[in-house]
């Protein structure tokens, strides 16, 4: 099996065996990390980043990953590319393709990332689009497995909006044999078609993927509580609405106790305490919860060594 020059748009795409492959290369790297081991697998090579969103986690995991790597890794926002400026995604993914090695892009639209992989000749990372969120749930993935030790068979409750975040657990969780549960409110469900797909391959690894309108039906007899901002970026001017329809489903001490005892609770940050998670409940987990930030360096570097 091999990875090299494989595209990471979405965990949907990936094998049960690549999903494992990653994970695995992540915590080889991060013993490496932490025994102050060298581990250049990148000499000599460049990552372009794209930011058509802002970023803290993404931006700086990136970059000081790929130096880690022994590479280096060149910031570009809108403002910096002619991309910005009505250059098709196609010139850019073929003029990019001449100077570096890979790209890894931050923005809205899910088909703007799957038009620059059709056109570069270099593997394309799919940093966060409004639809997907692969590399946050790889983190995921790969914290819950330090804590718990397994993946398979765990049961993960999402409480919050059907949105990106939603979309990449679902597909992760199916591709490791997980129990997803997402409970969202009425009108703010994950899209059907990412359901469907997600529940065939949920079949084929013994796991499951169940969508709810009721929190606490989710969050029951769960191993692992996630929950991510009510409104996400494009989201903002819905902000009032969306808090009176996420009411119910925050993530607090109440609802962290209709799970199991020694659940862990995960948020991927920013976090707005008061509202999808209380204050208390967030700094009990905050162990967890930035164990989760860290490993998205450790992650992100395996995945940029295995495509790259």
């Amino acid at each position: 099996m091999s990875l090299k020059g494989k595209d990471l748009l979405d965990l949907h795409s990936l094998s049960p065996d690549e999903v494992a492959e990653i994970l695995r290369t992540a915590a080889e790297l991060k013993q490496k990390q932490k025994a102050g081991m060298e581990h250049h697998l990148l000499k000599g090579k460049t990552l372009g980043m794209i930011f058509q969103k802002s970023s803290t986690r993404t931006r700086v995991s990136f970059e000081v990953g790929m130096w880690q790597l022994g590479g280096s890794a060149l910031f570009l926002s809108a403002n910096d590319l002619q991309m910005g400026r009505g250059e098709p995604i196609k010139d850019t993914a073929r003029v990019l393709s001449r100077y570096i090695d890979g790209i890894m892009i931050r923005t809205y639209a899910q088909r703007d990332v799957e038009e620059l992989a059709e056109w570069a000749d270099i593997p394309v990372i799919n940093g966060l689009t409004d639809l997907q969120h692969p590399c946050q749930v790889l983190a995921d993935l790969f914290t819950v497995q330090e804590h718990l030790g397994k993946l398979k068979g765990v049961k993960l409750a999402f409480l919050g909006d059907g949105f990106n975040m939603a979309n990449s657990l679902m597909e992760g969780g199916a591709k490791t044999g997980m129990h997803i549960a997402i409970a969202t409110p009425q009108g703010y469900e994950p899209k059907p078609e990412i359901v469907a797909r997600a529940q065939a391959d949920a079949k084929e690894t013994g796991g499951s993927i169940t969508v709810l309108n009721d929190p606490r039906e989710a969050a029951r007899d769960a191993d692992v509580l996630v929950t991510d901002v009510w409104s996400s970026m494009g989201h903002e001017a819905e902000h009032r609405a969306r808090l009176k329809a996420f009411g119910g489903y925050s993530l607090s001490s109440a609802m962290a106790a209709i799970a199991k005892p020694k659940a862990v609770v995960l948020h991927c940050l920013p976090a707005h305490r008061g509202e999808e998670i209380s204050e208390e409940l967030f700094e009990a987990h905050a162990g967890e919860i930035f164990d989760e930030a860290e490993n998205r360096l450790h992650v992100q570097k395996a995945i940029m060594a295995l495509v790259m």
